[in-house]
């Protein structure tokens, strides 16, 4: 069942949801990294070094540009509301420790020093975008004087112009799955149950189990954990069900970038195994 968006006009509903859709693509990115993280300490610490790198750069690229240019282009509007000012102190007083635990972060001199700080950062972020998604955003989209498609429009193209001078462009992943052709998914094996090669190689490689992630974050949990395997490398996806929409996904975004291996097809979970080519 759809949720009834209330604004003051179309546009501003418009930019309402997908304004929510960036926020859950963040999200469900940064907690990706961190889950694949801390399964990667114990499997295998080589693989954890190069994930904890990727967890600090991905911060630096779209976490901490993104907390920049709310508080550039969307805070001060709501700001000046009586009834948001002091909601809007306390979210950038949360920005300034997302930015001390993104510093811890980029300090820890290990993977598993990291862990603390960045579950931590995970569930600041979840919080911090709760409060923006529940109150901000509805505050400044039912408010005539305020036009939320605009502001959000100055903060993207804050956000481009700081990926332009950094040199990296801004990454944009689809958040809606697709139909798939199977025969596009690569699947070795072709059991009905338990299959794969298993053994030591499986017990190395990092777990992201998806089966309690909500829907919404889902797909870009998964994406962002794939962002952190590095080539040559692979991780186990846990699912409740054939993922073939996820699976269409990965392909749409990275051709030929994973292969696919079965080695549970339910009926109490799929896991597959994904390496990175």
């Amino acid at each position: 069942m759809r949720v009834l968006t209330l604004a003051s006009h179309p546009r501003d509903a418009t930019a309402l949801e997908s304004a929510e859709a960036h926020h859950a693509r963040l999200a469900g990115e940064l907690a990706g990294r961190v889950r694949i993280l801390l399964t990667a300490m114990d499997r295998n610490p080589t693989a954890a070094e190069m994930i904890h790198a990727g967890l600090v750069a991905f911060c630096d690229r779209s976490l901490l540009p993104h907390a920049a240019a709310e508080e550039a282009a969307l805070y001060p509007a709501a700001h000046r509301m009586p009834e948001a000012r002091l909601l809007i102190e306390s979210l950038i007083g949360e920005h300034r420790c997302l930015t001390a635990l993104v510093d811890a972060l980029r300090a820890a001199p290990s993977p598993a020093a990291a862990a603390a700080d960045a579950r931590a950062l995970q569930v600041l972020f979840e919080e911090h975008l709760a409060k923006e998604n529940g109150l901000v955003l509805p505050l400044l989209a039912m408010t005539p004087e305020v036009c939320l498609a605009e502001l959000l429009a100055d903060m993207h193209h804050r956000l481009a112009n700081d990926s332009a001078d950094k040199g990296t462009p801004e990454e944009q992943h689809n958040e809606e799955g697709h139909d798939v052709d199977e025969a596009r998914i690569e699947k070795t094996g072709g059991c009905d149950g338990v299959c794969g090669r298993g053994g030591a190689e499986e017990a190395n490689e990092p777990e992201l189990d998806v089966r309690d992630v909500p829907h919404a974050l889902r797909h870009a949990t998964v994406l962002g954990a794939l962002d952190a395997v590095p080539a040559g490398a692979a991780m186990v996806l846990i699912s409740h069900h054939d993922p073939l929409p996820l699976l269409a996904q990965i392909e749409e975004r990275d051709p030929g970038a994973f292969s696919v291996e079965y080695l549970e097809r339910g009926p109490e979970a799929w896991r597959l195994r994904l390496s990175h080519r």
